[in-house]
């Protein structure tokens, strides 16, 4: 802790509030689909996924959206060490084929793709 010119310690003017405190990492995995609901500021709940096994997946093509089970996650690029995780940027093989995960699933309850062959 460090001091004033006078010899005086620094000290805080108030501790931190429920919503500055950084929350938990929640990496969400490839399974059976399993949500969580969390009290955000102002008295909101937000829905967080924790595990899933199904992609909202868009198809540039036809502009059409279906949902698809997702069969295998094939490559992560934002970190290769991870298996079986579904973050934003995570290749992943459905039944209507490679799609890429555009949202962030651990923040929004669900998982957006869009088909990339």
């Amino acid at each position: 802790m460090a001091r004033k010119i006078s010899g005086g310690k620094y000290r805080k003017a108030r501790k931190r509030k429920l919503a500055e405190i950084p929350g938990k990492p929640r990496v969400v995995k490839l399974g059976k689909e399993k949500k969580k609901h969390l009290r955000i500021r102002g008295g909101k709940m937000k829905v967080v996924l924790l595990s899933t096994d199904k992609a909202n997946v868009f198809d540039p093509k036809t502009k059409k959206a279906k949902l698809a089970k997702i069969q295998t996650v094939l490559e992560i690029p934002a970190n290769r060490f991870l298996e079986n995780v579904l973050i934003k940027g995570t290749i992943i093989q459905t039944e209507i084929g490679k799609a890429k995960i555009i949202n962030r699933p651990g923040q929004e309850g669900c998982v957006q793709a869009i088909l990339v062959e």
